[in-house]
C-alpha cells in the first residue's frame, strides 16, 4: 500500500475556516511528498450527523481539494477496532476502569501529569473489587495498561516532543471505541504515514505513537500546524460569526487562507507550486469575520 496523508473531520458541526485551513495544509503536505490523500469521517461520536458529513465533504471539494479514494466512515469498521482490542486483552495489556470523569478530576495525580491524565485508580483492583463495582451498575471502560509514562515523537514543525502517556481509554463504557485507538488503527489500515492536524492535538501524539508501537506500526511523520483564533485569542468556533465556507464563500475563504499562509496563489494547485514547509507560519492566525 502506497504511503498516504489524510484529513479526518468529525461531523458534529460544519467546518469553519480554521478546519478548512488545516485540511488545505494536510493536502499540501501529502501532495508535495507524492503521497495519496485520503478523507476519513470520524463519526463514532453520537453527535455525528450524516448530513453534516455530506456538507463537510462538499465544502472541501468546493475549495478545490480532492482525495484518492472514497471517504471512509469509522462506523463501518467496528470489527477492525474490536479485533485490535481483543488482541490487547489477550496480551494482558488492558484493564477495566469504573471511574467517572469526576472521579478522575478529583483523584490525586503525579505532579508532571497534565490535567485529565488518568491517575491509575482502577489499575490494580482485585477481582472482588471489580465485581463489586460491576454490581453497582456502572459499565466499565477498557484502558490500556501502559508500560511507560512518557513517549517521544518527532514533528516537522515542533521538532522533538516528549509527552505524557497514561492508561488511555481504548473502549468507552458505552462500548464505543475511543478516539486514540480508532485513529491509530485507521491510519495503519489505510497506509497513512503522515499525520497533519492542528497543534492542539500535539499532546495526544505520544499516546497514539506509543499505542501504535505496541501494535507494531512505525511512527508516522507528524506536522502539527498552528490553530486559527478569534479576536479574543480563543480557538475559532462557529459561535464567532460567519466562519464557514458556506457563509464566506469558497473563493473568498481560499483567498484568506492563502494570505494567512503567505501564498500568492489562491487555489490548492497554485499553492502546491509555492509550498515549502520551512516557510509556514509558526504562530496562530487570528481570523476576524468581515
Amino acid at each position: 500500500m502506497s504511503p498516504a496523508g489524510r484529513f479526518a473531520p468529525s461531523p458534529s458541526a460544519d467546518l469553519h475556516i480554521g478546519n478548512v485551513r488545516t485540511a488545505v495544509l494536510a493536502w499540501l503536505f501529502a501532495r508535495s511528498s507524492r503521497r495519496r490523500f485520503l478523507m476519513r469521517v470520524e463519526d463514532l461520536d453520537d453527535r455525528s450527523s450524516h448530513d453534516v458529513a455530506a456538507r463537510q465533504l462538499r465544502d472541501l471539494a468546493a475549495v478545490g481539494l480532492d482525495w484518492d479514494a472514497d471517504p471512509e466512515y469509522q462506523t463501518a469498521h467496528r470489527d477492525r477496532y474490536d479485533a485490535v482490542i481483543a488482541d490487547l486483552v489477550d496480551r494482558g495489556l488492558t484493564y477495566e476502569c469504573f471511574c467517572s470523569r469526576r472521579d478522575i478530576a478529583q483523584a490525586p495525580r503525579a505532579p508532571h501529569a497534565p490535567e485529565g491524565a488518568y491517575p491509575g485508580t482502577c489499575r490494580d483492583l482485585t477481582a472482588a473489587q471489580r465485581a463489586e463495582r460491576r454490581a453497582e451498575g456502572r459499565p466499565p471502560a477498557l484502558r490500556l495498561r501502559s508500560q511507560t509514562t512518557e513517549f517521544t515523537v518527532t514533528d516537522l514543525l515542533h521538532g522533538t516532543y516528549t509527552g505524557v502517556v497514561d492508561d488511555m481509554v481504548l473502549r468507552r463504557g458505552d462500548g464505543v471505541p475511543a478516539y486514540n485507538l480508532a485513529v491509530v488503527v485507521d491510519d495503519a489500515a489505510a497506509g497513512v504515514d503522515q499525520v497533519v492536524r492542528g497543534d492542539d492535538l500535539l499532546p495526544s501524539s505520544p499516546r497514539q505513537a506509543y499505542l501504535g508501537s505496541l501494535l507494531g506500526h512505525p511512527q508516522p511523520v507528524y506536522a502539527h500546524v498552528p490553530l486559527v483564533l478569534n479576536a479574543e485569542g480563543r480557538r475559532l468556533a462557529k459561535r464567532d460569526g460567519a466562519v464557514t465556507v458556506g457563509e464566506i464563500g469558497a473563493p473568498r475563504a481560499m483567498a484568506q487562507i492563502a494570505a494567512s499562509l503567505g501564498f500568492s496563489a489562491t487555489t490548492p494547485e497554485g499553492m502546491l507550486a509555492e509550498f515549502d514547509p520551512a516557510r509556514l507560519p509558526r504562530a496562530p492566525w487570528t481570523f476576524v469575520p468581515r
